[in-house]
Parts: structure tokens; sequence; C-alpha cells
């Protein structure tokens, strides 16, 4: 069901965040950001294992002392996601976590104090090839730039990200990622615009405190939505005032709706009307919420009636068209066979689930030995 996106891709260099590979035409990652005391080891850890269930790329945790980075050493052995470290003020941090496995480090070099200290975190960035991430923040601008500017501006978080890169570029350091996020979208569209034609590092997308799961995800998805039209973006996080694993759905389903990535179940279901010969929302609430688990990508088309289920039927993988006296189910376009209403959501789970079954056998024996395939 799901084409190939017509998107031009902006060219840019290429990092690792652990095994993931960031820029130079990679897939887009997700990530998000735990929310819990990174000190309780049990509740990041189990945190980070919801994210890594609905299919996160990246997690990044906050590491704001020494007790902090003596969790993280405990955090990165019992985990195999990688792991962003955010670290403000304090070099010593940085370069413990660069010790206990980090795979980048979020900082912004103008905060780090003397060019010793910035130094000494490059050097072991550089030793144990550690990415970084430069984050610009409209909400923290530094109050030289507020004089200049007298309020945050694009331009003023482009002047921003351009003395933090000077500073890179004077320690011959390359491998980084910058993000110039704003809780305002023309600002943040502006501030990505005008950066991405001047450096060749992979930009990290974001619309900062975007606000709660609804308004979040609507401004999100129009701010980042804007920028991955235009080719720009390498990796996204969705920030919400809700649960980070939403954070992580939601990113996917913004890639997956300009055909960016493909994770999960891209589900194709119409609004609705009296036409319907059963209850269309109740259904696809019933899935959404049973199939929550599946990164496996599965394209599922659920219609209430044959004035446009067998066209959407036919395009997807598994489809149910309404119809009196029973509903028809279809398998890769073909008419499959009858289903009531009774059962319809029973059967929808079942043969959604034994696709992936499928694709997940294809993909183990496709492997090479000694590699489980994921979903």
């Amino acid at each position: 069901m799901m084409s190939e996106s017509p998107i031009k891709r902006r060219k840019s260099r290429q990092i690792m965040v652990g095994r993931v590979p960031v820029g130079g035409g990679a897939p887009i990652s997700v990530q998000s950001m735990t929310n819990t005391e990174t000190c309780d080891v049990d509740a990041t850890v189990a945190q980070i294992q919801r994210l890594a269930n609905v299919g996160a790329d990246i997690v990044r945790v906050s590491v704001p002392s020494m007790e902090a980075a003596e969790a993280f050493r405990q955090i990165r052995a019992r985990v195999d996601l990688p792991l962003v470290a955010d670290i403000h003020f304090d070099y010593k941090i940085a370069l413990k976590v660069a010790e206990y496995g980090v795979d980048c480090l979020r900082i912004n070099p103008g905060n780090i104090g003397s060019e010793k200290r910035i130094r000494a975190v490059i050097d072991a960035a550089r030793d144990k090839g550690i990415p970084l991430r430069i984050g610009v923040n409209a909400g923290s601008l530094g109050k030289t730039l507020l004089r200049k500017y007298k309020e945050p501006t694009a331009d003023a978080m482009v002047e921003s990200a351009l003395t933090q890169i000077d500073i890179l570029d004077k320690l011959d350091f390359q491998d980084f990622k910058i993000s110039l996020k704003a809780s305002e979208i023309f600002m943040t569209l502006q501030a990505y615009r005008t950066l991405a034609s001047q450096i060749e590092q992979p930009l990290h997308l974001g619309i900062t405190e975007a606000g709660g799961l609804r308004s979040g995800t609507v401004k999100s998805a129009i701010g980042l939505g804007a920028l991955l039209m235009d080719g720009i973006g390498d990796t996204i996080r969705i920030s919400l005032a809700a649960d980070p694993v939403e954070e992580i759905r939601v990113g996917f389903d913004i890639l997956k709706s300009l055909g960016l990535r493909s994770k999960g179940v891209n589900l194709v279901a119409c609004p609705s009307c009296s036409r319907q010969n059963f209850d269309v929302i109740g259904v696809v609430n019933q899935l959404e919420a049973r199939l929550e688990d599946i990164i496996t990508p599965v394209d599922v088309a659920v219609i209430g009636c044959i004035v446009n289920g067998p066209g959407e039927a036919k395009v997807a993988e598994i489809g149910l068209t309404g119809a009196s006296p029973n509903n028809l189910a279809y398998i890769d376009g073909k008419p499959h066979h009858k289903v009531d209403n009774a059962t319809l959501v029973d059967e929808l789970e079942a043969m959604v689930r034994a696709r992936v079954a499928e694709k997940l056998r294809a993909e183990a024996e496709q492997a090479p030995a000694g590699i489980i395939a994921r979903g």
C-alpha cells in the first residue's frame, strides 16, 4: 500500500549513535527521552525497555550529577538500545559517561566552560568514537544574543548554532548532529531551513515543549512534517507532555504518513457513515489498542461499506469491507472469507498477527547466521 516517498532528502554527513546511523541517507531515526529519576535505575531501565518495545531507535537520559552518572553506568549495563546522555555545565560528568559507554553526548560547548574543559570532552569523544549532539533552544539563548536580537528569533538560534559549531571546528571535530528547537513553529522552520544550507552535519528535528498529547501531536506533525517534506531531518523527537512511549508512536506515524518509515501497522480506515455495516470507529479503536505492540510493517484497511472498501482492500495486505449480510475479509488484495460482526475484531487481529509471524520467519531465514531478525 505504501509507495516510495517522493521526498528528496538533504545530503548530510553520517554519524553513528551506537549501532544506529544518523544522516548520510540512513532511515530517519525516532527517539525519546526518559522522564524517570535517573538515579532510580530500575524505573529508568523499565521505561527504556517500554520505549524499545514500541520501536524506539535511540533514547536520551538526563545526567545532571555524578550520582546520576553512576546510575547511568548501571543503566548502560542493562539495556542495549543506543543511549544519549544529556549533560550541561559539568564537563567531568561528560568524561565519566564517556568512560561508561555512552553512545552520544548532548552538550552545548558554550556552557561547558573553558577551552581546556571543552577540549577534554572532545578528546574523550574522539578517542572513544562518540558523536555529539549540539542543542540550541529558543528558551535558553545566551544573554549576548538576547541583547542583540531583543528576543528569541530564528536568526538568533542560527547564530547560536554557528557559534557552537565554530568551537568544534577549531578542535577539528565534525562528528556531531545539531538541533534548533523552539515551541513556535515558524521560528523553528526558519532556523532549520537557514542552517540546513550552511552545514553538512545531520539535523535532529523537534518542536520543543510542543504541548500535551493531542495539541503537541498536531503542532509537531505540522512543523516536522513541513521540514521533512523539504528533505530536512535525519532524526526526530516529538516533545510531548505525555508518556514518552507516545512520542515514539507519534514519530513513526508522522514518518509513515510521508512514506519515510514503515514500522508498525499502517491502518487505513474510513470515518464511517450511515452506509457502514459494522461499528467502524469501535473496531478501529479496539484494533489499535490490541496491535500497539507490533512494530513489523503491515498494511491494514478497514472500510465500513462496499463503496470504497474493495478498492482499499485490494491494495492492503489485510483488508475488511463491510457488506450485508456478511463482511468480507481480504488477504493480499484477494477476497478470502466472510466475517460476521460478532467475531470481526478477533479475526482481524488473528490475520494481522499471522502476517507478522510470516514476515518474521522470512526475515529470520534470510538473516546471516548468528543474527536474529527483529521486527
